[in-house]
């Protein structure tokens, strides 16, 4: 009977090990370049606003965005300071961050549209676009998620994953969730973008 509990013991502490590890790797930042073009072009896709009203994204069309998935209740969630701080300062150059709340990771965006949108004004002083809460992984992902991929980038691998669209329209890069909106590879990579 010990040597039955010894085993279980150790089975549950590998599982955790390979866990987290697996964790770690899917929370890990770095840049990540398309292999292929995604066809077509960001601005192509309508959508729905955080507040339910019709949404053309052809109204940023020649502007660089950062698509974001975003989460009120995760360990990443202080990353909206940093992505409005990002939208004001470069939004007169064109510049604009799109936030997608998602619910996908571990239940951690569950608020109404209400909810997101007084949160993240309270909270956060949230002024950038945000849009209907929908998947951004598996095969239920939204449109605009499953095109950010179709390029050979990974879909997002926790809440605050980026993609860098640039003015044309196509997928530069994909930074992961620890990524912060103030670090210098995703500044740099977007002033490129701007033509800075």
């Amino acid at each position: 009977m010990k040597l039955v509990v010894i085993a279980l013991v150790l089975l549950t502490l590998l599982g955790t090990g390979v866990a987290l590890f697996v964790m770690r790797g899917a929370l890990q930042g770095g840049v990540q370049s398309p292999t292929k073009t995604s066809g077509g072009r960001l601005w192509d896709f309508a959508t729905t606003s955080l507040d339910g009203q019709s949404a053309d994204l052809a109204g940023y069309e020649g502007r660089v965005a950062l698509v974001v998935n975003v989460a009120s209740k995760c360990g990443f969630t202080p990353q909206y300071a940093g992505l409005e701080t990002l939208y004001r300062d470069k939004q007169d150059l064109g510049f604009v961050v799109l936030g997608f709340p998602s619910n996908d990771f571990m239940g951690q965006e569950p608020g109404t549209a209400t909810e997101i949108r007084t949160f993240c004004t309270d909270e956060y002083g949230v002024t950038f676009p945000l849009f209907a809460k929908r998947p951004v992984t598996g095969a239920q992902k939204d449109e605009i998620y499953a095109w950010l991929t179709a390029g050979g980038l990974e879909e997002p691998s926790w809440n605050f994953t980026k993609y860098l669209v640039g003015r044309d329209g196509q997928v530069i890069a994909r930074f992961g969730p620890r990524t912060k909106p103030d670090d210098p590879e995703l500044l740099a990579a977007i002033d490129r973008a701007l033509g800075e």
